[in-house]
């Protein structure tokens, strides 16, 4: 029980984190606890704090829309928090499609999915920043916030805040789609979100860091990871996984008994890496 809490303990942490979350917005809207109220797109901390996803602004900006100051705020609060911890760390750590995703994850491990289906639709992963684009550019055209509009993450989240009805057809869709059409289809090659998000974590100071001395070549990191082609220096050299592309979920750094993988900072893991070479 202990090895397998150990194995596991940064994806409990994120569980806990995504329902965390939604169950403040749930207590907020049920049973007038404030202590964060609204949804993943916009809130507010204490009924003062302004909250705001940063990509639909930039939608909604697109569009036309004149945005206030208190939304600008609450906007430049996130993304300024998702620089310093990592940009894709909403996609592992709050958006609460990322439950779904890894449960398509899961089951295609459990039921040996990857090697009993025909591999029939590639997709890669620039198509995120393509739909990023093209969903800029409708926001453009038609004047409203294009992804806002359609978004399974805000569909499924303001279906657990405010009751499901029939979002949970979308959300189905996603399942499937990832357990059986491509894996991690969604959130690896598609999600415009994780695509801004992406960027944004270029610029991240929280990283997972090899140590190349430790490593025994297992590849288990690589077997668990959902970006997996972020782990390009396994194997290969020390120093941090740079790619805005990591999702900071922890995984690797779970399943390396060795433990050549951990969190570190960005510039402190470089001058050491430097000072070791």
């Amino acid at each position: 029980m202990r090895e397998w809490m150990r194995s596991h303990r940064f994806m409990m942490a994120r569980r806990l984190t995504q329902l965390g979350i939604l169950g403040l917005f749930i207590a907020a809207n049920s049973y007038g606890f404030m202590l964060l109220s609204g949804n993943l797109s916009a809130s507010l901390v204490l009924k003062k704090l302004p909250l705001a996803d940063p990509f639909a602004l930039l939608q909604m900006f697109s569009a036309g829309a004149l945005l206030g100051v208190d939304v600008l705020l609450g906007g430049a609060l996130i993304l300024l928090f998702y620089i310093v911890v990592g940009g894709r760390a909403f996609c592992s750590w709050v958006c609460p499609l990322n439950m779904v995703t890894d449960a398509a994850n899961w089951t295609r491990r459990v039921f040996f999915l990857e090697k009993t289906i025909e591999k029939k639709l590639w997709l890669g992963r620039t198509v995120r920043y393509w739909v990023l684009a093209l969903t800029l550019i409708l926001s453009f055209i038609t004047g409203v916030a294009a992804f806002e509009m359609v978004s399974p993450i805000g569909i499924l989240s303001r279906g657990i805040i405010f009751g499901m009805g029939l979002s949970v057809a979308p959300i189905l869709c996603i399942y499937l789609f990832d357990l059986f059409a491509v894996k991690n289809g969604w959130c690896g090659h598609i999600c415009p979100l994780g695509g801004f998000y992406s960027l944004v974590g270029k610029l991240s100071l929280i990283r997972v860091k090899h140590d190349h001395t430790k490593c025994t070549l297992c590849m288990k990191c690589k077997e668990i990871c959902p970006e997996k082609q972020v782990l390009g220096i396994i194997s290969k050299r020390s120093g941090a996984i740079d790619s805005g592309e990591c999702t900071n979920c922890g995984r690797c750094v779970e399943v390396c008994e060795s433990d050549a993988l951990s969190f570190g900072v960005r510039n402190y893991i470089n001058t050491n890496v430097g000072e070791k070479e």
